[in-house]
């Protein structure tokens, strides 16, 4: 089985430190889910201004959080552009924010 490598936006680390330590720990169990096999979660559309197309999402702390990434298949690689709370569509607003600064 590959182990995918795992890249993230410049601005995770901002989202990461927002998150508490429980939170924090039930972000990384279910990261090594998606690095195992990122094509399992959900496709991501668009939805009003919001194009992700191309992009995946996988909840998790009881559904309140989201990933937001893209498999990159030929670098065996995935690229985290967002992880937050779904509240007002924020995870995905900021995932698209950051589709141009990378």
């Amino acid at each position: 089985m590959i182990q995918y490598k795992l890249i993230f936006h410049k601005k995770v680390e901002d989202d990461l430190k927002k998150l508490d330590t429980s939170i924090l720990n039930l972000f990384e169990k279910k990261l090594k889910q998606v690095l195992i096999d990122p094509s399992l979660w959900v496709d991501l559309w668009s939805k009003l201004w919001i194009n992700l197309c191309g992009f995946k999402k996988i909840y998790f702390a009881n559904k309140k959080y989201r990933i937001v990434y893209k498999v990159l298949k030929e670098e065996i690689t995935v690229y985290i552009i967002s992880i937050g709370k779904r509240e007002d569509m924020k995870v995905y607003k900021d995932a698209y924010k950051r589709l141009n600064d990378k």
